[in-house]
């Protein structure tokens, strides 16, 4: 059976959560690795469906070798002439099997997509709401690309970044199980017919099956006498010379990347175009979160079935639709001050409920999740009714300000800490604003008590996921903390 060999890019600090659930939903018992922002795991082909299900990874990828200590030249040019040597004794084989069925498993999920939209249903359901969904995705399109860098977003590596493709069938959503495991089974079968269009076009079988491929490198590290530029062209001029490929930075078919840490090597073949993160949100907001780094937060805190999950300031609503998704047996709340924010989180929202109707199925569930307009500092929740905060804080850059952190955070808290249940609640609160966030933290230690803290990167900011246990003592209401 064809196996592989999986690389995914997760949200840094996140990687040990990441390959849990890769444990737990994959079973892959094989050597799963951890390294910066990055995780690999072995599994068999068939098994590539599941995969793109899991939650918590950006970007998929097939490694074709991995160098745990890789010897490069100093000089320049006989560096570079190693890298362009390396292309012929790399094992592709295999890797162009797996790239050629996950790309086949691509097109019949649209080719489904497309079966549902034309049946009578479909376009029923499209005619009720679909003139305006359509507005709001054009009026999200374009500022989607911005909010995603621009804003609060984590960026990805650069396999995400520098991309211009996407499709929808890349956005984790869950298809059928068994027509997937099937189609996987039935290219498994065809593997010298996928291997020949993808590893044998080198060949010359025909000027039209000519691949298009580019070569991105991902370099880390100072005692390179190369740039990241210099090692993508040279690399990628031996691949076109070894596969007689047409080299196309933009409308590419292929991807092949070249990551470089001092002087470790690992060279891939990418299964995703636009990264696995924007699932669920079609309506972009300023400081918008990435799904993969909030189901991270959302796991750090072990939601329980019948829990209670709120989100106080969800902005466009990451974290109580990732909730709701993944841990529907909990009933989410979400609430922010803004009225735009509430109204983005209702369209993303609704969103997911027509893409969740648009399967093929003959019951269509709805999701556990409410979405309020309140004062954060006066929630309207019963003291003590909540099992878990999630949330994501204001930073102080892009809303609000560092100077109005002083009073929101110690106020916040307190609130938080009035509607937790006393002894077994958690939070789990992102900030970049750390030293704030510490004073306040300081003031109220009787109610909170920090746990854990994971270090995360979001939009190129030093930030920090605190895990906050509540105590048994009783909180008492908002007074000055200073």
């Amino acid at each position: 059976e064809l196996a592989a060999v999986i690389g995914a890019t997760v949200p840094t600090g996140f990687e040990l959560t990441a390959a849990e659930e890769v444990q737990e939903k994959l079973g892959s018992a094989c050597g799963i690795s951890r390294d910066r922002g990055k995780i690999y795991f072995e599994v068999p082909a068939r098994s590539l469906p599941q995969v793109h299900r899991l939650r918590s990874v950006d970007n998929l990828f097939v490694v074709v070798q991995e160098f745990k200590d890789y010897q490069f030249k100093e000089n320049k040019e006989d560096a570079l002439k190693d890298l362009e040597d390396l292309v012929k004794k790399l094992p592709w084989t295999d890797p162009l099997k797996v790239w050629e069925l996950n790309n086949s498993l691509k097109k019949k999920k649209t080719k489904r997509k497309k079966h549902n939209l034309q049946s009578p249903a479909s376009k029923e359901k499209l005619s009720d709401g679909g003139e305006e969904e359509g507005t709001d995705q054009k009026d999200a399109g374009n500022p989607e690309d911005c909010a995603q860098n621009a804003a609060g977003v984590e960026p990805a590596s650069s396999q995400d970044t520098e991309k211009t493709q996407g499709e929808a069938s890349q956005n984790g959503e869950e298809e059928e199980d068994d027509n997937e495991q099937s189609d996987a089974k039935a290219e498994l079968q065809a593997g010298s017919e996928s291997e020949t269009k993808a590893g044998d076009s080198q060949k010359g079988e025909g000027e039209a099956k000519v691949l298009k491929f580019r070569v991105t490198c991902n370099r880390a590290g100072d005692k390179h006498s190369f740039t990241s530029n210099e090692a993508a062209r040279d690399f990628g001029g031996a691949v076109q010379e070894h596969f007689q490929w047409k080299a196309n930075m933009t409308n590419f078919d292929v991807e092949v990347l070249l990551n470089i840490h001092n002087n470790e090597v690992v060279v891939g073949i990418a299964l995703t175009e636009e990264s696995l993160h924007r699932r669920n949100i079609t309506h972009f907001g300023p400081t918008t979160l990435r799904s993969t780094l909030a189901y991270g937060m959302l796991r750090l805190c072990d939601p329980q079935p019948t829990d209670i999950i709120v989100d106080p300031m969800c902005g466009t609503g990451a974290i109580p639709i990732e909730g709701a998704t993944e841990w529907p047996s909990c009933y989410h709340i979400a609430g922010d001050n803004n009225p735009q924010a509430v109204k983005r989180t209702a369209n993303n929202i609704c969103s997911l409920l027509k893409k969740n109707e648009s399967k093929e199925s003959s019951t269509s569930l709805g999701v556990p999740l409410d979405i309020i307009q309140w004062d954060i500092c006066n929630l309207p929740l019963r003291t003590g009714s909540v099992d878990i905060i999630v949330t994501d804080m204001p930073f102080g850059k892009r809303i609000g300000s560092k100077k109005k952190n002083w009073d929101l955070y110690p106020a916040c808290l307190m609130e938080m800490g009035r509607i937790c249940t006393p002894g077994t609640g958690r939070a789990v609160l992102l900030t970049q604003d750390k030293k704030c966030f510490a004073k306040a933290l300081s003031r109220l230690g009787h109610i909170w008590r920090k746990g854990q803290t994971v270090w995360v990167n979001v939009g190129g900011l030093h930030a920090a996921v605190y895990l906050l246990r509540r105590t048994w003592e009783r909180a008492g209401e908002n007074r000055s903390f200073w």
